[in-house]
C-alpha cells in the first residue's frame, strides 16, 4: 500500500469509531470559532450509585430493626428455621444472618429507643 492509501484507510477508521461513539448518544457544542461539533457523550449506567447505596442502607437498617424488635435469640431462631427450607429460604438466610453492620445498628436502636 502506498502512503497516502494508508493515510485513508486509518481515517476511515478514526471517522468509523467516532460515528459509533455518536450512535450512542451525543451533544452539541460549539467551538470558539463558531463551528457547531458532536461530542459524543458518556455511557451512563441505568441505575445510580446513590439509588443502590439508600437501598443497601436501608436493607441494614431493616435487618437491625428486626434484630432490635425481635431479640437476638428469636430472631437468630427465624434465620435457622430458614436455613433448613428450600434453596431460596436457605438463600434468605444467608443474606438474613446477623452481621457486623446490622449488629451495631441495633444496639445503636436499643441505646436510644430505651
Amino acid at each position: 500500500m502506498t502512503g497516502k492509501q494508508l493515510e485513508f484507510g486509518q481515517r476511515v477508521t478514526r471517522l468509523t469509531k467516532k460515528h459509533e461513539k455518536l450512535n450512542r448518544g451525543y451533544r452539541a457544542t460549539m467551538r470558539s470559532d463558531g463551528l457547531v461539533v458532536m461530542k459524543p457523550q458518556r455511557v451512563r449506567s441505568g441505575v445510580p450509585a446513590r439509588v443502590l447505596m439508600l437501598t443497601l442502607l436501608g436493607f441494614f437498617a431493616f435487618k437491625a430493626f428486626l434484630l432490635f424488635h425481635l431479640g437476638a435469640a428469636t430472631y437468630q431462631d427465624r434465620v435457622e428455621s430458614l436455613n433448613a427450607g428450600t434453596p431460596v429460604e436457605q438463600a434468605g438466610a444467608w443474606i438474613m444472618q446477623v452481621d457486623p453492620v446490622s449488629q451495631f445498628l441495633s444496639v445503636q436502636l436499643s441505646n436510644i429507643w430505651y
